[in-house]
């Protein structure tokens, strides 16, 4: 079976978004948590270099806000009410990962897709800002879910594959991400569509990411933007 579409993740997996994922939280916790700003600002939103530890460490954003910011429950539930609207009223550039238009050039023949916590609008618009969204044919965002549908459930996979084929079975798929819950969610999605299908978990190892750490090892693991096209080359 040849491969016929490649999904991918977005933060940190595309675009390097931590400089705007840091900006974003700050003002949303200026509003949910403002206990947690000024000088009390949570040690994992003061640089780059340690927003990558916290992230790549915690299970799922729900964590992350809990575990590594401090957040209570309720307040980590009216944050992640606040994402969407923040990410698309931030101005903070993204850029996209060096050579990553190059990958997705080589393999416009094939369809792609976006699975993403981030906003689907916010999304779309980066693409389009760098001329890449041509061979995007489904982004399924942050605000296309509900809370219990979020990675690594896999409906959201589900969803960007029958936006692209209608009927999404007897497919093998490669899904990119650089987090834990990526894994999960490629395995998730495989077992959801049952027999004769086949997801590719690859691991974007060169957004910081350290995949040996993780419980659930993935099928491949990409150490620079450049190692993507060797593994992709290998189904098609």
């Amino acid at each position: 079976m040849k491969l016929q579409a490649i999904l991918w993740d977005y933060d940190g997996t595309l675009v390097n978004s931590v400089p705007k994922n840091i900006a974003i939280t700050k003002s949303i916790l200026s509003i949910v948590a403002p206990h947690l700003t000024g000088d009390k600002l949570p040690k994992y939103l003061l640089s780059e270099s340690a927003y990558h530890e916290a992230n790549h460490s915690a299970k799922n954003w729900q964590a992350l806000y809990r575990n590594y910011y401090g957040l209570t429950e309720n307040e980590m539930l009216e944050a992640g009410a606040l994402w969407a609207e923040h990410q698309e009223s931030n101005q903070t550039q993204v850029s996209l990962f060096d050579g990553i238009d190059k990958v997705i050039e080589q393999f416009s023949h094939l369809p792609h897709g976006i699975c993403s916590q981030n906003s689907r609008l916010n999304i779309w618009n980066v693409l389009k800002q760098n001329r890449v969204d041509a061979p995007f044919q489904a982004v399924v965002g942050y605000d296309d879910l509900d809370s219990n549908s979020q990675k690594p459930h896999p409906f959201g996979g589900i969803k960007c594959l029958t936006d692209i084929f209608d009927e999404a079975i007897n497919k093998l798929v490669l899904y990119v991400g650089d987090h834990e819950a990526d894994v999960k969610f490629a395995k998730n999605i495989e077992q959801a569509l049952g027999g004769g299908s086949r997801v590719i978990s690859v691991a974007a190892a060169y957004s910081g990411a350290n995949p040996e750490n993780w419980s659930v090892e993935p099928d491949h693991v990409a150490s620079c933007v450049s190692e993507l096209k060797g593994i992709f080359e290998k189904y098609t």
